[in-house]
């Protein structure tokens, strides 16, 4: 028996955090869509273990051959979202749709998955729940990857802290793999061993 608003012992629904909300509704437009996505970024390293006080959203989408950046943006408007860039040379300099969502006034940036790597990425994606909302995260290997790459100061702090979190449960070897790959096709030879020492400094009892 569904209680209603007006009756006696009516309890409101929890309510949802803005990030869950804006998650929610791209989630909606994206599978309206038939758009392949996931999170990475801060999103992401939080529900991988990382202890982060962000309200940014960054999604990865895979747009098949009949769906156009354009079509993209009028999907994400249809369900509440803003372009914050309507410059259409920034997306393609960029492969990035960045968007703010009326609801909650928060940003939304949408990366354009290009071929190659993401592929993978894609295939190793996890399903999460955000307050109720289902979402595609990147696996904790390939979201080290990815903040590895990006070797900036607070990227190398997620590192250390989704490795703290998982431990052995890692695929070191996957990641080592992944970064060597990497390597290779940029022409960089500091990506292993800046792995290489994040993963040092996790291990229990380092610097003791």
């Amino acid at each position: 028996m569904i209680t209603k608003r007006s009756e006696p012992g009516w309890i409101a629904p929890p309510m949802r955090s803005p990030v869950a909300d804006l998650v929610g509704d791209a989630a909606a437009a994206l599978d309206d869509a038939r758009v392949d996505w996931y999170l990475f970024g801060a999103q992401a390293a939080i529900l991988h273990g990382v202890a982060r006080l962000t309200a940014d959203v960054d999604i990865t989408v895979r747009l098949p051959a009949t769906i156009s950046s354009a079509a993209l943006a009028h999907a994400l408007e249809r369900h509440g979202f803003a372009l914050r860039e309507t410059d259409p040379t920034f997306v393609a300099r960029t492969s990035v749709l960045p968007f703010m969502h009326l609801a909650t006034s928060l940003p939304l940036d949408v990366v354009l998955a290009g071929p190659g790597l993401e592929e993978q990425f894609f295939a190793r994606t996890e399903i999460r729940d955000i307050e109720g909302v289902r979402a595609r995260v990147a696996s904790a290997e390939d979201l080290i990857v990815m903040k590895t790459l990006a070797a900036r100061s607070k990227d190398a702090e997620d590192v250390a802290a989704i490795l703290a979190s998982y431990g052995t449960r890692l695929d070191v070897g996957y990641i080592r793999e992944t970064l060597r790959l990497l390597e290779d096709a940029l022409g960089q030879s500091d990506l292993i061993p800046a792995f290489e020492r994040a993963l040092e400094s996790s291990q229990p009892g380092h610097g003791r």
